[in-house]
């Protein structure tokens, strides 16, 4: 029997990017890839949605002054595949990285929607 290897070019869209990481676009797979703490993720929309919603439920303020709390955060999504282990630093990074990503799709939407009622 042949092994057959197939590849799919695979084409990134680059939505945001900071010194810490990138998130790109993928629409060949209708999905998102995070590149960040030295691994590249993938994620559909609504896990991404559940990302930044755990992302941001942190309090960075709170556990910097709470000197019992661990500088360590575990961050693991239901129905997700990846789970990341970051310290308070890398979360800040991350906060900015998806901030980002969802200020660029606002943007977006906002310049497909004015460009479709002038065109119409």
């Amino acid at each position: 029997m042949e092994v057959t290897e197939v590849t799919y070019a695979t084409e990134f869209t680059e939505v945001f990017t900071t010194k810490a990481g990138a998130i790109y676009q993928c629409d060949n797979e209708s999905c998102w890839y995070i590149d960040f703490a030295g691994k590249l993720a993938r994620f559909d929309y609504r896990c991404l949605l559940k990302l930044n919603k755990a992302i941001n439920v942190i309090d960075i303020e709170k556990r910097l002054l709470d000197s019992s709390s661990p500088d360590m955060e575990i961050i693991f999504i239901c129905a997700c595949d990846d789970t990341y282990v970051l310290t308070l630093t890398q979360i800040i990074a991350f906060k900015e990285l998806l901030q980002g990503t969802f200020v660029m799709l606002e943007l977006n939407n906002i310049i497909c929607t004015r460009l479709y009622r002038t065109a119409v």
